[in-house]
């Protein structure tokens, strides 16, 4: 984890060449990712020098007096522009550690729109109608040219070439548009997928790279496991035992909108932020408990909680509002889960989770330590412990790592086995 400091040092520099791309920034990047990170991408970039290759060290703290911003602000934006492919960040790690930061191109418009994560992200962040509004500013006209004539020069038409030495340029790292893939580890074992999938229903030379790829991404859009892909894909098949493309995305979403209520997949952060995680050590279980928060997803660990694996819908729905609607950070909504599964006989109830959820949300309550912190407060604010003794002597009605003795106790060991044996599962 590398939490950035006022006085590390950073230098910017440029792995593509830039320009005016405040269009494909603001209509498609800032829906995703927000004004703060395309803020920053503006700003690194007003950094370079003239020839716009490399810029001059500077401290962290410049930057942050630059944009008003604190360093849990910055971390956050850069995270994005990360993770969305717009800058590459390296560290050298010293006693004033620095940084070096690449800067690289968005992707044009079409590559925007045509990749099934980012389409559906933006689709879902700005509605239908606008996302229409959008692929038409960026669509390009369709002029009629049937009674035209094509009269372009030709190269050899118009220059004579000349006898001389030619030059081998690619040993020079010239300056060229380059833009970053998403990187995205695979859910699904497409091998597992395949083997369930006969030969007569799917000739699996015909799977291209590409396509292996694309199945990749829908499996990631919308968390589908690989018995759901392989029905998908089942669903999915050509007369000639290809997949159509078009089909499997539209069975892909019409799935995920049945058991969502119509609504589609936005892009959140599936774990605990870096830059908000703790950075004590120890072996403790209340570390230990503290971790398996920060490095779960919040799917992963209510479906934890089932001796199946498999959560709910309705307990689904209401992760899904905690973390869309409230924009509550993923290991502080494990917290609040594990909190009031055990306060509430082992229940998600809409209502109940709310109530506590907006408390949290109005108190600011993003980290893992502050949430277990505050839960205790409002336990004990509830049930004072005079009273508790008598009316419930039960240690099952509070979360065990209320109690202070966990650092030397093991009470949680079983559902601290069980979480980690669901993380090394999915890994």
């Amino acid at each position: 984890m590398n939490n950035v400091l006022p006085t590390d040092t950073f230098v910017v520099v440029n792995k593509t060449i830039l320009n005016d791309n405040r269009s494909l920034l603001v209509n498609l990047y800032q829906p995703l990712i927000g004004a703060l990170a395309i803020s920053l991408y503006n700003t690194l970039w007003t950094y370079l020098d003239r020839l716009e290759l490399i810029s001059m060290e500077y401290t962290h703290n410049t930057l942050l007096n630059n944009m008003l911003i604190s360093c849990n602000e910055f971390m956050e934006a850069r995270e994005k522009l990360e993770a969305i492919g717009l800058i590459k960040s390296y560290c050298k790690h010293e006693s004033v550690n620095n940084y070096v930061y690449e800067l690289y191109s968005p992707m044009s418009a079409k590559e925007f729109l045509n990749n099934p994560i980012l389409s559906t992200a933006l689709a879902n962040a700005v509605g239908d109608k606008e996302f229409e509004r959008t692929i038409e500013q960026f669509k390009i006209p369709n002029i009629n040219l049937r009674n035209y004539e094509d009269i372009t020069s030709k190269f050899s038409d118009t220059f004579i070439w000349t006898t001389s030495v030619a030059r081998n340029l690619e040993m020079y790292n010239l300056k060229n548009k380059n833009t970053r893939a998403l990187n995205i580890m695979a859910k699904i074992d497409l091998n597992t997928i395949l083997n369930l999938i006969p030969e007569e229903l799917l000739n699996h030379r015909s799977l291209t790279k590409d396509m292996k790829d694309y199945l990749i991404k829908i499996s990631f859009i919308y968390n589908y496991d690989n018995e759901v892909m392989v029905e998908l894909i089942r669903n999915s098949l050509t007369d000639k035992h290809t997949i159509d493309k078009a089909k499997l995305e539209d069975n892909a979403m019409k799935y995920y909108q049945f058991d969502n209520m119509g609504k589609l997949p936005s892009l959140i952060y599936r774990k605990q932020p870096e830059y908000l995680r703790t950075t004590k050590e120890g072996v403790s279980n209340r570390m230990r408990m503290i971790n398996l928060f920060e490095t779960t997803t919040p799917y992963d660990f209510i479906a934890s909680k089932y001796k199946t694996g498999t959560p709910s819908h309705n307990d689904l729905k209401i992760i899904s509002y905690l973390l869309l609607d409230l924009d509550l950070k993923p290991g502080v909504v494990n917290v609040l889960v594990d909190y009031v599964l055990k306060i509430n006989d082992n229940k998600l109830q809409k209502s109940f989770v709310d109530a506590i959820a907006s408390q949290w949300k109005k108190s600011n309550i993003e980290t893992v330590e502050d949430a277990m912190n505050l839960a205790e407060k409002e336990y004990h604010k509830r049930h004072p412990q005079k009273e508790e003794k008598k009316i419930n002597k039960k240690e099952t009605t509070k979360p065990k790592w209320f109690d202070k003795t966990i650092e030397e106790d093991s009470a949680s060991e079983e559902e601290i086995r069980a979480l980690e044996e669901r993380i090394r599962g999915n890994n």
